[in-house]
């Protein structure tokens, strides 16, 4: 069975590479997109549960309303459209958010807003390839549950080393790190988590035999 699945993964780890934005080819482990909202705003699990819903609402709708639209408008325009389109759904997404958590979402400040021109959200027009309505529902919904793994778990790590909580509720009585409330300790923290994230993806390949995948993005 082990030799099974790795051959399985030898054979097929190019699309898996193309298609995987959990584990693989994670859109800000492998692709270095949606690190503001990380590394400043998102010190705390409420701050970085926040920022996730806020993606959720916005980064598929606006692929697949750019999609639906760019049916019938100049392909040449898609980054025009894009932007566009993130605006307008945001929008509605401010209005949600503001629903859900109150007063708490002034705690991200203005980077819940400038989610609206986020490389994570944008960057699909850059493919020169048409995508069908399905296929930006199904990538854009992968994309998003990668983003949000790696959103919370740094969220949490920087909560809990800066204040010894998580969501607010006391875990130890000493603060390990208080640097991680900072945004330079948001990046030391992200990059090591980076680090170690590309490092066991380097031991899976290595484990099914893959030596070297491009990382590109479709």
């Amino acid at each position: 069975m082990r030799e099974a699945n790795a051959r399985y993964f030898r054979q097929n780890m190019d699309r898996l590479n193309r298609r995987d934005r959990m584990f693989i080819n994670n859109p800000v482990v492998m692709q270095g997109l949606g690190i503001a909202p990380i590394v400043i705003p998102a010190i705390s699990l409420r701050n970085g549960l926040i920022l996730a819903v806020a993606v959720i609402l916005l980064l598929t709708p606006t692929r697949m309303l750019a999609t639906l639209i760019g049916q019938h408008t100049g392909f040449k325009f898609r980054a025009v459209l894009y932007v566009l389109v993130s605006g307008v759904v945001f929008i509605g997404v401010a209005y949600l958010v503001d629903l859900l958590f109150g007063g708490q979402v002034s705690n991200v400040g203005i980077y819940l807003a400038l989610l609206v021109v986020e490389p994570l959200i944008l960057k699909r027009y850059e493919s020169p390839k048409r995508e069908r309505l399905f296929t930006s529902f199904k990538k854009g919904i992968i994309t998003t549950v990668g983003f949000c793994i790696v959103l919370l778990l740094v969220a949490a790590i920087r909560e809990f080393l800066a204040t010894g909580q998580l969501y607010g509720e006391q875990v130890i009585n000493s603060t390990l790190f208080p640097m991680a409330a900072m945004p330079a300790g948001g990046f030391i923290i992200l990059g090591i988590f980076v680090a170690v994230w590309r490092g066991l993806v380097a031991v899976f390949k290595q484990s099914v035999g893959v030596v070297e995948v491009s990382e590109e993005d479709d």
